[in-house]
């Protein structure tokens, strides 16, 4: 059976970021074999790759630890950011007030923050914990807000008009609406969480792929850093895949057109 011109369109689509992440790393791999770039310098995909399989089991201790120290982060983050963001979203009043300190709050350099985090929990995972809570509940926060802030007054008149209380609108209209800002921010939120924790790891842990940088670093491990990298990347997209999925099979009201076409 032949596949129509629309299905091989959405084949190609979900294929392009492996399509395109091969042909990077096989440039990359043909620029530091043609021009002769030194490992210390930047490592070649094949090196890395080496490392990555010589000290697998080193690597996935830390992966692990850095894994779940983001989960937990991350969780507080969305139990903070939902509640946080409903309170500012259903009410304008608050949403006006308090959406400006948010922002400047979210301009502050959360690394900042880290050698505080030490002096009030050590060193371990406390920092750590925290600093993924910090930079990832933000985006959580704000668009769960935004999402109940931006109803329609039209919408909300109706629903007035018909017997709805407020508490009703929010809930059985405002929460619904929210839920494809509320999996968006997810994903960012998720991304940011990993970056926290290695962030923090690499000042104020002693394990973890934050930790597994600066050590590989300070060896002149190149190859051993990036593979650390490449761990940390592949944990943060295997995550966003996986928030991608469901935000595709519970909000699938909110893509009809761009599955239509």
């Amino acid at each position: 059976m032949s596949m129509t011109a629309a299905q091989r369109r959405r084949a190609l689509e979900r294929a392009s970021p492996f399509i395109l992440m091969a042909i990077i790393v096989v440039l990359w791999e043909l620029i530091c074999r043609v021009f002769e770039v030194s490992e210390f310098v930047f490592p070649a995909p094949s090196a890395i790759w080496a490392k990555l399989i010589e000290f697998h089991t080193e690597i996935a201790k830390h992966a692990w630890r850095t894994f779940w120290v983001t989960m937990v982060g991350f969780a507080i983050a969305i139990v903070v950011g939902v509640l946080l963001g409903f309170v500012i979203g259903s009410s304008r009043l608050a949403y006006t007030a308090v959406y400006p300190l948010m922002t400047a709050f979210n301009a502050l350099p959360k690394a900042a923050f880290i050698p505080i985090l030490v002096v009030w929990f050590g060193i371990g995972v406390g920092p750590a914990v925290l600093t993924a809570f910090l930079i990832s509940f933000f985006p959580i926060t704000v668009n769960i807000a935004t999402g109940l802030a931006t109803l329609e007054p039209e919408l909300e008149d109706v629903l007035r008009v018909l017997g709805a209380k407020r508490w009703d609108v929010l809930t059985k209209v405002g929460l619904p609406r929210s839920m494809p800002y509320f999996w968006g921010s997810l994903k960012v939120a998720i991304t940011l969480a990993f970056v926290g924790t290695t962030v923090s790891e690499m000042t104020a842990s002693n394990e973890g792929i934050g930790y597994l940088l600066i050590s590989a670093g300070s060896s002149m491990q190149m190859a051993l850093a990036f593979a650390g990298l490449l761990v940390v990347g592949v944990m943060a997209m295997g995550m966003y895949e996986l928030f991608s999925f469901i935000e595709k099979h519970t909000t699938a009201w909110a893509h009809r057109g761009s599955q239509a076409a």
